[in-house]
């Protein structure tokens, strides 16, 4: 099956980009051991049975003619049983109506279906190395900008998760930039820093008079950015109340400002970002699962700066580029200091490092390579991996084994040129081995020939 990734975004289909890796957004019904071509499930209600009006038609004749329905609900797939005679199961237990996850399999009559995610299309990596303000030569990165440049163009829905610092509000600004709607207003609203009493009033806007101290009209952030693009930062903090009233605005592009008697008409693209974990959110019932699932038609996940190490020289000469200075040479003791710090301040306390550095060596200073001028007193080695405990001991040990694994790999790969026979000589590994796991931690893109020949 081939995928044009404009067609999808556009349609609505949904792709996630998460830690370098593209992962599944939209889903689809499958009946087991059958050929038939599975069904996209989406906004709308999907009807099975045996009737050919249904969406999925099952062949089967212990299957009702219009057997149960399936779709998507706040809190999870719901599926219901529409009355049939042999009945909808579950885990082994008839039911009437069961909210579901993806990768559940439910059975109608003798006949099973399984619903799944649909795989979101591979893209290559860019042959960029940076978007917009952001900047890498890793192939995490250029993953990254290879879906926001095929996905800025459009009007879809962007969702940007990271931790602090790792260039969020960068990534809309990019996002906005790089789209039909650059030349209109973009517009920031921080969820975080706003009441909750407040923050339809910043949303949606207000009449005079709405509540007390409103003497004014205000317009709200929705019409603001109309024609342009509204960046919703930290929108993991929006109350649950709040959060249905934004879905409909996305869904009907309407917003009704607080005390107006009608809502007005915007043309608003949304980006929303957030350092939290919206899925787990979900799964707590603390995020909706309809106001996820429609703002990620594109999901994409910004790469730590300890995950992306090999991106350090690349880093440190762009940001003195931007000023117009020429550092030198980027090699020696400082720079290894770099590669051994977790930065859990990710780029932005790098970018505060180099300003320091640039404001500490003097105007009339000339640089002579960062082994000179680069000051790290207060860069220290240190670790930021925190164990989740959320985990079973032998998953929450996997992850650790993995952070660890991909850290040291690229730490020794980088402290050797990004040689592969000598890294792989101070590790004490074979070559193939080395090789493979750079590979495996995206570190290295695998030749699209498949020839890892010595």
């Amino acid at each position: 099956m081939t995928f044009d990734l404009r067609t999808l975004i556009q349609t609505g289909l949904a792709m996630s980009l998460t830690k370098g890796r593209t992962a599944p957004r939209s889903y689809s019904l499958q009946v087991v051991g059958h050929d038939q071509p599975p069904v996209a499930l989406g906004a709308r209600t999907i009807a099975i049975g045996a009737h050919h009006t249904c969406d999925l038609v099952i062949v089967d004749p212990q299957v009702s003619r219009k057997h149960a329905e399936v779709a998507i609900t706040p809190d999870g797939i719901r599926v219901k049983d529409l009355g049939s005679t042999n009945g909808t199961w579950f885990q082994g237990t008839r039911i009437g109506e069961e909210v579901v996850l993806p990768g559940s399999t439910i059975r109608f009559g003798d006949t099973s279906v399984r619903i799944s995610a649909i795989d979101a299309p591979s893209l290559p990596p860019s042959e960029r190395d940076h978007f917009g303000k952001m900047a890498g030569q890793s192939v995490a990165m250029r993953e990254l900008f290879a879906v926001l440049e095929m996905a800025s163009p459009t009007d879809a829905t962007v969702l940007v998760e990271g931790e602090s610092g790792t260039g969020k509000e960068l990534a809309a600004q990019a996002i906005h930039d790089a789209s039909g709607r650059a030349a209109q207003p973009f517009v920031v609203v921080d969820c975080s820093s706003i009441s909750e009493q407040l923050i339809d009033s910043h949303l949606f806007g207000h009449v005079k008079g709405a509540f007390t101290g409103a003497d004014r009209e205000r317009k709200g952030a929705f019409v603001e950015a109309s024609g342009g693009t509204l960046f919703l930062d930290e929108l993991g903090e929006l109350p649950l109340a709040v959060q249905a009233r934004l879905l409909r605005a996305l869904e009907a592009q309407t917003v009704q400002p607080v005390g107006a008697d009608k809502p007005i008409k915007v043309d608003t693209r949304v980006v929303a970002a957030t350092h939290r974990d919206l899925q787990r959110m979900v799964a707590a019932k603390e995020f909706r699962f309809d106001l996820f699932y429609r703002l990620a038609v594109v999901h994409v996940a910004l790469p730590a700066l300890r995950d992306r190490l090999e991106d350090l020289p690349h880093l440190v000469a762009t940001f003195y580029a931007r000023k117009g200075i020429e550092p030198g040479p980027i090699d020696g003791d400082n720079l290894d200091k770099l590669r051994r710090y977790a930065w859990p301040g990710n780029v932005r306390e790098l970018r505060n490092a180099l300003e320091r550095a640039w404001a500490l060596s003097g105007a009339n200073n000339k640089f002579r390579g960062l082994r000179l001028w680069l000051d790290t007193s207060a860069v220290a080695p240190q670790s930021s991996e925190v164990i989740d405990t959320s985990l079973p001991f032998k998953d929450a040990k996997e992850r650790w084994n993995d952070q660890f694994e991909k850290r040291y790999v690229s730490m020794v790969w980088s402290a050797n040129s990004n040689n592969v026979t000598h890294a792989a000589d101070h590790a004490g590994l074979s070559r193939r081995h080395f090789r493979e796991l750079l590979y495996k931690h995206g570190l290295v893109e695998r030749p699209a020939t498949g020839d890892d020949a010595e």
